[in-house]
């Protein structure tokens, strides 16, 4: 069996699960996720936890076992905790603000880069140079926050552009005249 795929799901407290056909329904103090299982596995709720079963051991059916169980735990973390991903911007003259529904960021070029915010998803700038971008939904985060961050990758020679806060940008040397 799938060394994660067997491990059940711990439903907290607060916490409801809810199987209907092929959807997920997660509910708890942050808000309500929804998710459609693949046809071949099979979600149960038991005992205060989610369990997941594939039918045979074929390739695709071990692969769908331990995806199901962590999008499934996932799902349960984002209503209880929620997801955040901070961005620095590093640059002379570089920056964002938030702008009703868009995030409207100065990077050196002729024009403002603009990104749409997703619903369900929560951005903010604590200073120009910072963006947190959170939410309940771990895929919608990450997805967002490396949207923003491809807008001007970190340089290797200044280190200018976006990167995760704590990120390691792996510096070059420039020329030397000698």
């Amino acid at each position: 069996m799938s060394r994660i795929g067997k491990k059940p799901v711990e439903i907290p407290s607060g916490v409801q699960v809810a199987i209907k056909d092929l959807t997920v329904s997660v509910q708890g103090p942050k808000g309500k996720l929804q998710m459609e299982v693949h046809p071949r596995m099979k979600v149960a709720v038991k005992d205060g936890h989610v369990e997941v079963s594939r039918p045979t051991d074929i390739n695709s059916d071990r692969a769908l076992h331990g995806l199901t169980r962590s999008l499934l735990q996932n799902m349960v973390r984002g209503v209880v905790d929620g997801y955040k991903k901070e961005l620095e911007i590093v640059g002379v003259g570089y920056k964002a603000e938030v702008k009703g529904k868009k995030l409207v960021m100065a990077l050196g070029f002729t024009h403002p880069i603009e990104h749409d915010i997703p619903e369900g998803i929560v951005v903010h700038c604590p200073n120009p140079t910072r963006v947190a971008v959170s939410g309940l939904d771990k895929q919608m985060v990450g997805q967002l926050a490396a949207d923003i961050r491809s807008s001007h990758k970190p340089e290797p020679y200044k280190g200018k552009g976006i990167h995760y806060v704590g990120e390691v940008i792996r510096r070059k040397q420039g020329k030397t005249v000698g």
